[in-house]
């Protein structure tokens, strides 16, 4: 499996874009940075949208008052908490089902 780093986001976006890789650099920092921020400030849900990538969502979990740890089988609580998901939008699927041979 391939991982893709934000590094190599910045140089995809510096070929297509044509600009300098510092200021592209730069500005996917503050885009992802803005992002964790939005989303670790949420009280409640929170939904953001992007069109045509996707949405990303931070969604409550329920306490757990009867949660079992698996090592010592004692029962234990497990508090509520955050979560994230991520729906990919209409344009993203239609290209992941897609064969691979008509990408290349």
């Amino acid at each position: 499996m391939r991982t893709f780093i934000k590094k190599d986001v910045v140089e995809k976006v510096t070929q297509k874009s044509g600009e300098r890789p510092d200021t592209v650099a730069k500005i996917v920092n503050e885009i992802f940075t803005t992002l964790r921020e939005i989303m670790a400030e949420a009280d409640n849900e929170l939904r953001i949208e992007i069109r045509d990538f996707g949405v990303f969502e931070v969604k409550k979990t329920k306490p757990k008052p009867k949660a079992r740890n698996p090592k010592t089988n004692e029962i234990i609580y497990v508090a509520a908490r955050r979560k994230t998901h991520f729906k990919p939008g209409k344009l993203l699927k239609e290209a992941l089902k897609r064969p691979l041979s008509e990408e290349s």
